[in-house]
């Protein structure tokens, strides 16, 4: 048994999702993973994890318009303003989504359906850098 770390840094220019799939592959495979646990984590609260289709980019573009509908962005709905107009409209799409996902490696492989991507979701107008942690247990 053993434990793993690996700070995987991505640079966001704006409000999209970004997939980091095959990063995290490359990472088992340079680790030579063969049974375990991969947990997610993002430690920031205007941005997200998720695991999504990544065959049709169109899904991509209506989960941004369906947030942007849920939490608007206009900052006579909300008390905390302090970063702008993305500012509690990110806070509200992060607490919706997940700030940690955790995935299984069987044989080697991270076990993802066929049309499934795992993404950073940035929920902030601005560019920006965020990390997202990957911690392996396993064999």
């Amino acid at each position: 048994m053993k434990q793993e770390f690996y700070n995987l840094e991505i640079n966001t220019n704006g409000q999209k999702l970004y997939e980091f799939t095959d990063e995290t592959i490359k990472w088992i495979n340079n680790n030579n993973f063969k049974n375990g646990i991969i947990n997610l984590s993002i430690q920031h609260t205007s941005a997200s994890l998720i695991i999504q289709e990544n065959a049709d980019p169109d899904v991509q573009k209506d989960l941004i318009n369906f947030f942007d509908k849920l939490a608007p962005m206009d900052n006579k709905l909300y008390v905390h303003t302090n970063e702008g107009k993305d500012d509690m409209p990110a806070h509200i799409k992060s607490a919706l989504t997940n700030n940690q996902i955790s995935l299984s490696i069987k044989d080697s492989e991270l076990l993802l359906g066929t049309w499934q991507g795992i993404y950073l979701f940035e929920h902030r107008l601005e560019a920006t850098t965020r990390t997202v942690i990957h911690h392996f247990i396993g064999d």
